[in-house]
């Protein structure tokens, strides 16, 4: 069994390819799939999609593009939106300097709002970051000396300086389809680096199609592809590797019922 940790199911790219979506994955055998929350106050949609599959979860939060549109939501109004039995990590929140869609200072409000929320309930933070990893790692180091917290850096493109210091400080990396790319050697070897058991796969879709599938849209199934690229970048098998991050997963996101 392998796991789409990151997927963004209520997004309009699978509006009309709903049911298409869920069974390809499983077909494929993708066992659960965490439709990923980027707006707290679009949450009902996500609930909706979550409570019309057995295998799939949600999480809620704020995008860090969306920071400044959600400035002020408390760590409190999240924890009582994790309440509902779907609702399996917070996030993502996090920081993004690549596009200017966010203020900083809004961002980093929300950043730590939610690790606050993820520290009080025991639910995982899904970590946005990009162009950003000098702050990102101030603000982990800063929260970790609060209290520890389960967390992923989603999507990883990152330094290997950030990736380092999350594991240090407990947490994980997440790889998409990025990890098949022609130019991604970097982060392969990274990927190769990086403890076993702190490495998930995951595909981000509608976005990031991985391998032979680049330009068209991305969907849940192709995760077997990310695997398969992780598999060989880390010298195992698939069977190996899909066993590892499954286990990772159900370990960090521990409200999902294995």
């Amino acid at each position: 069994m392998l796991v789409d940790s990151h997927c963004h199911l209520d997004f309009p790219d699978f509006a009309e390819d709903l049911d298409g979506i869920v069974s390809r994955a499983r077909a494929a055998g993708i066992g659960r799939m965490v439709t990923i929350s980027t707006r707290v106050r679009r949450l009902q949609g996500l609930l909706a999609i979550a409570e019309r599959y057995d295998d799939v979860y949600c999480s809620v939060g704020t995008h860090p593009h969306h920071a400044d549109e959600e400035d002020g939501i408390t760590p409190d109004e999240l924890i009582a939106l994790t309440q509902h039995p779907k609702v399996v990590a917070l996030g993502e929140a996090g920081l993004d300097y690549f596009y200017d869609n966010g203020s900083p200072e809004a961002q980093a409000r929300g950043f730590r709002a939610h690790i606050a929320a993820a520290r009080a309930t025991g639910l995982p933070l899904v970590i946005h970051t990009r162009e950003a990893d000098d702050d990102c790692a101030r603000i982990l180091e800063d929260e970790a000396a609060k209290g520890s917290f389960g967390a992923v850096l989603h999507c990883y493109t990152g330094g290997r300086e950030l990736a380092l210091k999350a594991v240090s400080l407990g947490l994980y990396v997440g790889f998409t389809g990025i990890l098949t790319f022609k130019k991604s050697d970097a982060l392969r070897a990274l990927a190769a680096e990086l403890p076993s058991d702190r490495i998930l796969v995951e595909t981000d879709s509608p976005y990031l199609a991985p391998g032979k599938f680049r330009g068209k849209r991305n969907e849940p199934a192709y995760v077997v592809e990310v695997a398969k690229v992780l598999a060989e970048t880390r010298g195992v098998s698939l069977d190996e590797i899909s066993r590892q991050t499954s286990e990772n997963f159900f370990r960090l996101f521990s409200k999902v019922k294995a």
